[in-house]
């Protein structure tokens, strides 16, 4: 069903899930400076699930409001998105992305829909998954 993703199986052995809610950036800039100390700890914890919630690009930063960022919100929030994809991607990590009704760059609306991320690499697409919100996620 599309509101239970499933995880692939684990072996039946204790599992580390590391879990965080955006925003995930000062609230005086967009450098994304809180997600680069996050991606710090998956690299050396190296979780076996990693449950990321929005708002990645939220709505009611002040540069977000004023409409000071360098580029557009998509833009921003695509290059947020690699940054946790790649940041991730030695760790081996199952990444899990939920949006936010916050996240500036996606649909606000509810129950929220998946992000689209049509430019997912080949070699992420199995470990990365992107559910909507709401949703039930079943590991093991």
């Amino acid at each position: 069903s599309p509101l239970s993703p499933k995880l692939p199986l684990f072996p039946p052995e204790q599992r580390m899930v590391l879990v965080a809610c955006g925003p995930f950036t000062p609230s005086d800039g967009v450098a994304f400076e809180p997600l680069s100390d996050l991606l710090e700890v998956v690299a050396r914890d190296r979780p076996d699930v990693c449950i990321l919630f929005g708002p990645f690009l939220d709505a009611k930063h002040e540069q977000v409001e004023s409409c000071q960022l360098l580029g557009s919100f998509s833009d921003v929030f695509r290059l947020c998105l690699r940054t946790i994809i790649e940041g991730t991607r030695s760790a081996g990590s199952q990444l899990v992305l939920v949006p936010s009704l916050r996240d500036v760059s996606h649909d606000f609306v509810y129950p929220q829909p998946p992000f689209p991320f049509p430019d997912l690499p080949k070699e992420d697409r199995a470990r990365v998954l992107l559910v909507p919100e709401p949703c039930t996620l079943d590991i093991d």
